[in-house]
């Protein structure tokens, strides 16, 4: 049975979510840890049960990576912040907690709406083709694909790793709640070396329009973040930006780069359309 909470109805056993009756796009990871969470209301549902659940217990490779990524696209999907939840809540280095009241969706009240959705369609099928082709249209100019490859570590010491990562994982999560473009950020050749690193064979295999590249140097505070923009298959650089960050400004530097980059590829928007 599906489970409503707020205006959102999640089905468990297929994975579908639907805001107000309409089908919200949930990958199947992402669409297996809300089962999860969804599951135990008001509990917290741990970083290892998810791992067990979603991943496998064998699961070593990148899985906290991969976890950020899933809850931020659930989070992007129900329209939800880290910072004030109204349905997902992080309890930081444990995991993570329900925390929107949960009701059992009506059957009939489902069977009214897709009736009522069915002679939506046959009354006027031809315009709703029409608002799928302008959908379509707005779609793919909006929704352009972005890999975020593994930033570099350029500092030569390995302790800065973490820093690194966490930066790339911040910057995820940050162009994903934008919601404006679809965001690669796990796939595994994402994270090979940079002397292995081929764009066009990211782009060919992930179907990205961009790929955002950074590095990180400096040996001591403040690390500098030298971020890249480039459009594919031409290999254009769109944006290059600069940012000086300390130990503890992961957050906010992610936060400078997706703010301008988001703004760079606006501005591409905008200027196609005039």
């Amino acid at each position: 049975m599906s489970a409503r909470f707020g205006i959102f109805e999640f089905d468990p056993s297929s994975g579908e979510l639907r805001r107000d009756g309409t089908p919200v796009k949930l990958q199947a990871q992402p669409a297996a840890v809300l089962r999860m969470l969804v599951a135990s209301p008001g509990q917290l549902v741990t970083r290892e049960q998810l791992r067990e659940a979603v991943w496998g217990a064998e699961t070593h490779v990148d899985f906290d990576r991969g976890l950020n990524v899933c809850v931020a696209q659930i989070r992007t999907a129900l329209n939800d912040s880290a910072d004030s939840p109204r349905f997902i809540k992080t309890h930081l280095k444990k995991g993570y907690e329900f925390i929107a009241p949960i009701t059992a969706a009506s059957p009939d009240l489902s069977q009214q709406k897709t009736s009522r959705r069915n002679w939506s369609i046959a009354a006027g099928f031809g315009g709703l083709l029409a608002t799928i082709g302008l959908w379509t249209s707005i779609h793919s100019q909006h929704k352009a694909r972005i890999a975020v490859a593994r930033f570099d570590n350029e500092t030569g010491d390995p302790n800065l790793d973490r820093l690194s990562d966490a930066v790339g994982d911040l910057l995820v999560d940050e162009l994903t709640a934008a919601g404006n473009h679809d965001i690669i950020g796990n796939a595994a050749i994402l994270r090979v070396p940079r002397a292995e690193r081929n764009l066009n064979s990211i782009g060919d295999s992930l179907g990205a329009r961009y790929v955002v590249l950074c590095q990180l140097q400096n040996t001591a505070p403040p690390y500098r973040l030298l971020a890249h923009l480039i459009r594919l298959p031409e290999q254009t650089h769109l944006k290059t930006i600069r940012v000086e960050i300390d130990q503890n400004g992961a957050p906010a530097g992610a936060k400078r780069i997706a703010s301008e980059f988001a703004a760079r590829l606006a501005a591409l928007h905008n200027s196609s359309n005039n």
